[in-house]
């Protein structure tokens, strides 16, 4: 793929983080699913888990030609913004129980 001009380049970059965000929404909206089902902090860090989803979104690079570095660092970074959104969920939760609680 070869660009005619820097700005079909931003043009480009510019639609896959819409695309990007609309997923990550998408997951964060799985991940506060998730945290109803964790009762403990250990349960919402998960370390091993974690290493999990490293090694198959490493994989998942390599397999696209992408760099398996960058996406580590990228899911890491993702992955801790997510488990603090779990704690605050969890946190939420314990302040305010639901009727159905």
């Amino acid at each position: 793929m070869k660009a005619a001009s820097l700005e079909q380049v931003r043009s480009s970059i510019d639609q896959i983080d819409r695309k990007i965000v609309a997923l990550v929404t998408e997951r964060e909206t799985w991940v506060r699913e998730a945290a109803r089902f964790k009762t403990t902090r250990s349960e919402v860090e998960a370390p091993a888990r974690v290493e999990q989803v490293i090694a198959k979104v490493r994989s998942l690079a390599e397999d696209s030609g992408g760099s398996p570095e960058v996406v580590e660092r990228l899911y890491r970074a993702m992955i801790a913004a997510f488990i603090d959104l779990e704690h605050a969920e969890r946190n939420r939760s314990a302040q305010h129980p639901t009727e159905e609680e």
